[in-house]
């Protein structure tokens, strides 16, 4: 119990920190969608640092996976189809939100973002209805 919560605690120290970074430095928000975005609509005019953050993103998966094989496991009780369907969803959520919550959530309420909070009650009231939803549906196990 105590290592999760330390666990918790550093990563999202690590998130705060990179967020602040990106910030600070490049005067630029740390939102996922936004700059994975502009790498897949204009791949040559993304800049560099776009490109960093994301390979940063998949180096961290990469290495947590190699050193810690639990903490990144597949959902069994569902289908590729369901997962894929599922990422393809949360794409045009975000899409739709102008942001997502690593926007929004983390570096918008930091700036004490009016959309951003609105946007994030949003995004977690949706959550909690929809894992309600499928809870009461018995596809929760």
């Amino acid at each position: 119990m105590i290592d999760s919560i330390l666990n918790a605690l550093l990563g999202g120290a690590l998130i705060g920190l990179a967020a602040s970074w990106l910030l600070l430095v490049h005067g630029r928000i740390a939102g996922i969608s936004g700059i994975l975005g502009a790498v897949v609509d204009s791949p040559s005019d993304a800049g560099g640092w776009r490109w960093l953050f994301l390979a940063g993103l998949l180096t961290g998966g990469v290495l947590l996976t190699a050193t810690y094989s639990e903490a990144i496991v597949a959902p069994r009780e569902r289908s590729l189809y369901a997962v894929a369907a599922a990422g393809l969803l949360v794409g045009f959520g975000t899409r739709l939100g102008n942001g997502c919550t690593s926007g929004h959530g983390v570096c918008g309420l930091s700036r004490f973002s009016p959309r951003s909070l609105a946007a994030t009650l949003t995004f977690m009231a949706t959550g909690f209805a929809t894992a309600t939803l499928i809870g009461w549906l018995g596809g929760g196990q």
